[in-house]
């Protein structure tokens, strides 16, 4: 068919790309970096300038994957670096920190990689948690005592003590193989105490799958009424994933069969229903950080399972999405000018040097796309790293939030096709610095939309400062409440007081009391950044809590794509996380937390648009509740909102809404506001805990009988696919 990529012509495409990058002097993925080091290592220079090459050639090594080369060269290094006169002191402590690090990462290669377990990289690190294997961690925190003896207290003596209480923990030897000097204080590790315990069943399940940072989809893509698993990586040699949930408690791994092998690379990707058909489509998003050599296309994927393909077709080309190719990792899906179909906004990463406007793309309705972005005045022109769209000011069409390195954007729907930014005067241009994840979502159930923007301009080392106690004045996620139409910043005030770094981030809600919390994948590229995943628990619309630790949600390595979903329909939302770092060595595998359970009410809904788009995208959801308290009385009701659609801009969570009831036993009305077509249905007396159709313009509730089954008795065998 015109326009179609075949499957051969794709994996081609993307293939030499893979070697392109592999040859280049692309920091994060290019060989040419360390193949230089090499030959200046060989033309035979001697003393400090020695030494240096040899820590950058470590170094790289250690990017590459080759930890136990690195190891072997970084101790040359450091024991030439002791025995020069003069500069010695400064190489000898760059050459121990990077050995450490070496060390630190040979450990989770032999231990948390080829033997996971479901403890593995979780802070803090449990006893089924501790290397098999602990001379490598033993080593590095051998090393990093020294390096702190020779420090003056600094952030970067703080961040190498957090290091050295991390390797203790894994070799067995924490508490009383750390100095009390250097020790983590009790506040480290304080957690809600009454929040159950969630375990990672990624392995047992087959979905724990080892790679780069990339991208979680979690949805149904065959139509079955159980949630799938898609996801890709920032490898440009590496395939996305597919899963499918086979409703007996396990999953196939179905990447072939599907048609995804052909696709490589993406940092991110998205779902929706472009074409109305009733199936969610796939959209990679490639070229995230790569600046110049990030020229990669997009690629949109058609679903086609239940077709004579059997599988995701690439029609980037035909649609219109592919014509040009610009560096990016987020794009997000709405209806904005209300013609009942969905709309795409790419959020490009430009800077002064490299131009790479923003990108809207209006859907034609015939499987194409026009580009509009110029015209809507939405070129951003910043260098974009996560969007979002929500209806802020309630005026019935969607508007835009665009997070930046740089200050960020709002743009409000003038509702005639183009937008005007108001961040200044909303008050949300903060972090001027470095944004990063994104969304709305009413986090106080007052009926208009809320923001949360991720700070990610604080310095690794300050994190460390902050577990040892010190609080800081920034850094933290910023939670915009939202003040009819414009926002006053309420993060600290929230609870939310933790620098962290997130790049993966979604929300949903943990315990069914309707109430959204949120899950926080944290990190940037570079080794020495090993800090706690956060969880943060919603109280009833005043506060925030952490529940980390007492969740189990502090995986150590580097967090990218959260979904949240009812993988065995059984009322609760479980959470999956796509986990793995930058550079080709820092591998990792997938997380799937199992909910326990609890005793609260729901209700899901599956919307289905006639008029409006097919999936309600961008629909306004209230759930009128009563329950009762104490002595069998009735409570006074409350209102429970959502916004319709995938949650958050790095993961990709199930189009169905999953809503949480609280103790409530009775639903007394609930009111859906489709997006575009301003259809208003409402429906009384509906009964919780079971799973509802909501078709657009009809005015009954469809119940629907979905397969349960527990995913703590699945017979499947764990595997563990290596990178």
């Amino acid at each position: 068919m015109p326009g179609i990529v075949p499957a051969a012509d794709a994996r081609a495409e993307f293939d030499a790309i893979c070697h392109r990058l592999a040859d280049s002097d692309e920091i994060y993925h290019g060989r040419k970096p360390l193949l230089d080091a090499q030959k200046q290592l060989e033309s035979g220079v001697s003393g400090a300038d020695r030494v240096e090459i040899e820590i950058t050639l470590g170094r790289e090594l250690l990017k590459q994957g080759r930890a136990l080369e690195a190891v072997e060269l970084l101790t040359k290094a450091r024991e030439t670096a002791q025995g020069l006169i003069g500069t010695h002191a400064f190489l000898w402590a760059k050459a121990t920190d990077n050995l450490a690090l070496a060390h630190l990462r040979a450990a989770e290669d032999q231990n948390c990689v080829l033997r996971h377990t479901a403890a593995s990289c979780i802070f803090p690190i449990a006893e089924e948690g501790v290397h098999l294997r602990p001379e490598h961690a033993r080593r590095a925190g051998d090393l990093l005592i020294e390096l702190i003896g020779k420090l003056n207290v600094s952030p970067r003596s703080m961040q190498a003590a957090w290091l050295l209480n991390i390797s203790r923990m894994v070799a067995g030897d924490y508490p009383d193989g750390v100095p009390k000097d250097y020790r983590l204080p009790p506040s480290a590790f304080e957690s809600d105490p009454s929040f159950p315990a969630w375990r990672d069943r990624a392995i047992a399940l087959g979905v724990g799958a080892v790679d780069l940072a990339g991208g979680a989809v979690m949805d149904d893509f065959d139509g079955d009424g159980l949630l799938d698993l898609v996801t890709s990586t920032s490898d440009p040699c590496g395939t996305l994933k597919a899963f499918r949930n086979d409703g007996r408690g396990g999953f196939e791994n179905v990447t072939e069969a599907w048609g995804l092998d052909s696709q490589l690379g993406g940092l991110n990707l998205t779902h929706a229903d472009y074409d109305g058909d009733g199936k969610l489509d796939l959209f990679v998003l490639r070229g995230a950080w790569l600046h110049d050599h990030g020229r990669i296309r997009n690629s949109l994927l058609r679903n086609e399972l239940d077709g004579p393909r059997g599988g995701f077709v690439d029609v980037s080309i035909s649609s219109g999405l592919a014509r040009t190719a610009s560096p990016t990792q987020t794009a997000g899906w709405a209806d904005y000018d209300g013609d009942g179909d969905l709309d795409v906004y790419v959020g490009n990463e430009s800077d002064s040097t490299e131009p790479h406007p923003s990108r809207l793309y209006s859907n034609v309705g015939d499987g194409t796309f026009t580009e509009v972005g110029a015209a809507a005045g939405v070129t951003n022109d910043r260098f974009a790293k996560a969007v979002t769209w929500g209806d802020y000011d309630n005026d019935g069409d969607p508007d835009l939030f665009v997070s930046n390195i740089g200050p960020n954007r709002l743009y409000r729907n003038n509702a005639d096709g183009t937008f005007t930014d108001v961040a200044e005067s909303a008050g949300v241009v903060e972090p001027r610095g470095r944004s990063f994840t994104d969304w709305f979502f009413d986090y106080d159930n007052d009926g208009d939309l809320d923001l949360l923007v991720s700070d990610y301009g604080v310095a690794p080392a300050l994190i460390a400062v902050h577990y040892y106690g010190r609080e800081l004045p920034m850094g933290q996620p910023l939670l915009y409440r939202n003040d009819g139409g414009v926002f006053t910043e309420v993060s600290r005030e929230m609870g939310i007081k933790q620098p962290a770094l997130p790049m993966g981030a979604n929300f949903g809600d943990l315990d069914n009391d309707g109430w959204l919390d949120f899950y926080l994948g944290t990190g940037d590229p570079e080794y020495e950044t090993v800090f706690p995943n956060l969880m943060y628990r919603n109280q009833e619309g005043t506060r925030f809590v952490d529940v980390t630790s007492a969740g189990g949600f502090g995986h150590l390595q580097k967090g990218h794509g959260v979904a949240f979903g009812d993988l065995d329909n059984d009322g609760d939302q479980d959470l999956f996380h796509q986990v793995g770092g930058f550079y080709p060595g820092d591998v990792f595998s997938n997380a799937l937390f199992e909910n326990p359970g609890n005793d609260a009410s729901w209700i899901t809904l599956r919307l289905q648009g006639r008029k409006a788009n097919r999936f309600g995208v961008g629909a306004r959801i209230e759930v009128r509740v009563l329950g009762k308290v104490a002595g069998g009385k009735q409570a006074s009701a409350r209102t429970i909102h959502l916004l319709a659609g995938s949650g958050g801009s790095f993961g990709g969570s199930s189009m169905q809404q999953e809503i949480g009831l609280g103790q409530a036993d009775r639903i007394e009305e609930i009111v859906v506001r489709w997006p575009g077509s301003a259809t208003v249905q409402r429906f009384r007396d509906v009964q919780p805990n079971r799973v509802y159709d909501v078709v657009e313009g009809r005015d009954r509730l469809a119940a629907v009988e979905l397969p349960r089954f527990s995913l703590a008795s699945t017979s499947a065998q764990p595997t563990h696919e290596q990178h």
